[in-house]
């Protein structure tokens, strides 16, 4: 792809920009915001990665990983505002995570130790687990709201902390596995995988792009059920004091606050 028609797909920018004026979406502002963004952001993370490719050197690999660790740790804690030590309940979860899958890949020889490799998986794993992170603390904040009452009433009839919430965590963990599970079942039907496309427009045979695909999604899958639930169990918990007592996490916002 060349130079110019890179340049040329900041008309698809424009369209959505029109359509936005011709409708008052009022979404110009973020439209601009979002596209300088990714551009820089691409711009600068290609040349980088360029030169970690080319040094191809383990200390490189790792620190991306990290770096990539960090970021979405951050951006995911941010949807449990208000749960105590959040940011570093996701940053745990999702480096545990993503290094016990990454390990097992390696462990089995399914992909090799080279920085071409690793940083675009691990990318991908991290991504991942940052959405299945945010839906998961969006659920079980709307669980704790919604299911007070029944929470209430198994602890007042002398359930502890673990069954009182265990409906609440199951709950929020099904719906963070959703979206992988919809889009494992429907892949190749309803739309080509990022991975496999990409190798098949780089002159990759489709049949090998597919066996790298599978590799991608099912990873996915199994970190998606590790994060859910290795995250429930270390948020779930704050719900509740020493004395096995609901206190929520609105309440302690407020007291923090005051």
């Amino acid at each position: 792809m060349s130079g110019t028609a890179t340049l040329f797909t900041i008309g698809f920018i424009f369209i959505a920009m029109i359509i936005s004026l011709w409708q008052k979406l009022g979404l110009e502002k973020d439209l601009i915001i979002a596209t300088v963004r990714a551009t820089v952001q691409l711009s600068v993370i290609g040349f980088v990665l360029r030169y970690i490719f080319t040094a191809d050197r383990w200390e490189y690999i790792l620190l991306m990983i990290a770096i990539s660790v960090v970021v979405a740790s951050r951006n995911s804690a941010r949807r449990g505002k208000g749960i105590p030590q959040i940011w570093i309940k996701v940053f745990l979860t999702i480096g545990l995570v993503v290094s016990f899958t990454l390990g097992m890949m390696l462990l089995l020889e399914m992909v090799k130790f080279e920085a071409k490799t690793i940083i675009p998986i691990s990318g991908m794993l991290v991504g991942n687990a940052m959405v299945v992170s945010s839906l998961l603390l969006n659920r079980l904040k709307d669980n704790a709201e919604s299911m007070r009452e029944e929470i209430l009433v198994a602890l007042s009839l002398g359930a502890n902390r673990v069954q009182a919430s265990k409906r609440m965590l199951i709950s929020a963990i099904r719906g963070g596995m959703i979206p992988i599970i919809d889009s494992t079942k429907t892949v190749g039907l309803v739309q080509l995988p990022g991975m496999m496309t990409g190798l098949i427009i780089a002159g990759t045979d489709p049949v090998a792009a597919v066996r790298y695909q599978l590799l991608v999604m099912f990873s996915f899958t199994a970190s998606s059920a590790l994060v859910s639930i290795f995250l429930g169990m270390l948020v779930v918990p704050t719900l509740f004091n020493q004395a096995h007592q609901f206190v929520g996490w609105r309440k302690k916002e407020v007291s923090q606050s005051e």
